[in-house]
């Protein structure tokens, strides 16, 4: 999904099964409520694709990011590593899982 805003792409999620994998939003949105309509439309992709819960990953120094999404519903279940695609394989980057259940 794509927010665009004045012709420009203001931000954009993506979601593989349960995983929102990536939210990003650009500097000039940010603040802008954009980020928030972004999350709600990958909770509601992953709830339509079957899953209860979502969860994402966000590296553990991104401070405003985990703050965002504690405000946003969504829980720390603690640091994990994220095995990232690398050229020569898979490496490993420290992060949080949070996760938000789906439906009541």
């Amino acid at each position: 999904m794509v927010a665009v805003a004045d012709g420009e792409v203001a931000g954009f999620v993506m979601v593989a099964g349960d995983e929102v994998e990536q939210v990003y939003v650009a500097a000039d949105g940010r603040g802008t409520g954009v980020a928030g309509v972004l999350l709600a439309e990958a909770e509601r992709l992953v709830g339509e694709n079957g899953h209860d819960r979502a969860w994402l990953a966000v590296a553990t120094g991104n401070a405003r990011a985990r703050r965002f999404y504690a405000r946003q519903g969504w829980s720390d279940e603690g640091p994990f590593d994220y095995p990232a695609a690398g050229p020569e394989g898979p490496i490993a980057v420290p992060c949080h899982r949070y996760a938000k259940r789906l439906t009541d």
